[in-house]
């Protein structure tokens, strides 16, 4: 039997006044998911997100700007044998254009009407969808 493994992650709802939501898709990879990344063993949540936005997205943002949504779990998507744990927040005035880059394939603004055309991220199918768009969302 093999070991489970566990990543913990910071990562960000972002919508556009459209209920658009930010979407990236890392080199290598077919899952899309919310942005944000790894918090190294010095950082809070919120400063692992922070760092990870300027480096992947060009973002700029400040603390008072992450609204927390809790602690998310579900299966990693790009790790085989691992349990996701998510730091989930949303973030509103977010710094525009965003650039994608570091590991960073792609970057979309997915809608509901959308959902389908695309390869999701366990999490971002199963609970942030959900959560962002409500009576939307339909998998």
């Amino acid at each position: 039997m093999s070991e489970v493994g566990t990543i913990h992650v910071a990562a960000a709802l972002i919508q556009d006044s459209e209920k658009n939501v930010l979407l990236v898709r890392k080199k290598g990879t077919d899952y899309f998911m919310q942005p944000g990344g790894k918090i190294e063993p010095t950082e809070s949540p919120e400063d692992a997100l922070i760092r990870e936005l300027f480096e992947e997205l060009g973002i700029v943002i400040d603390k008072e700007q992450l609204m927390p949504m809790g602690l998310f779990t579900d299966v990693a998507a790009n790790e085989l044998n691992h349990t996701l744990f998510a730091h989930m927040f949303t973030i509103r005035d977010v710094s525009l254009p965003i650039r994608p880059a570091a590991e960073i394939a792609e970057a979309i603004w997915l809608s509901a009407d959308h959902v389908a055309a695309i390869t999701l991220a366990p999490l971002t199918k199963n609970q942030i969808l959900p959560l962002a768009w409500k009576e939307e969302y339909q998998v």
